[in-house]
């Protein structure tokens, strides 16, 4: 079956957050971390990370998988929900093939 991508957005909870998180976010954060690097291991992300975007940083994820519903558990299951919100979007990615030569 072919992998569907999304552009994953992590919104933080507070526009400063990624300047003014507490120990216990920080440690979150850190989970997360970890989280998302096991499933990039897995080639279901292609990259994620912190946008420096001087509005407002947010996170961003390139994400693979076989449906919709994968990335709504995946989402479940990082600890960094519990203190920030996701969007996501479909998106048309294009990426290299790879040989099974």
């Amino acid at each position: 079956m072919e992998k569907q991508f999304y552009a994953v957005y992590l919104n933080p909870s507070r526009p400063d957050f990624a300047l003014t998180m507490t120990d216990s976010e920080k440690e979150i954060m850190s989970q997360h971390v970890a989280y998302w690097t096991e499933k990039l291991k897995q080639g279901k992300v292609y990259a994620f990370g912190p946008v420096m975007d001087p509005k407002k940083i947010y996170g961003l994820g390139i994400v693979a998988v076989e449906n919709e519903q994968e990335l709504k558990d995946l989402l479940a299951n990082d600890p960094a929900g519990k203190i920030n919100q996701y969007e996501y979007f479909p998106m048309k990615a294009v990426v290299p093939s790879i040989s099974t030569n």
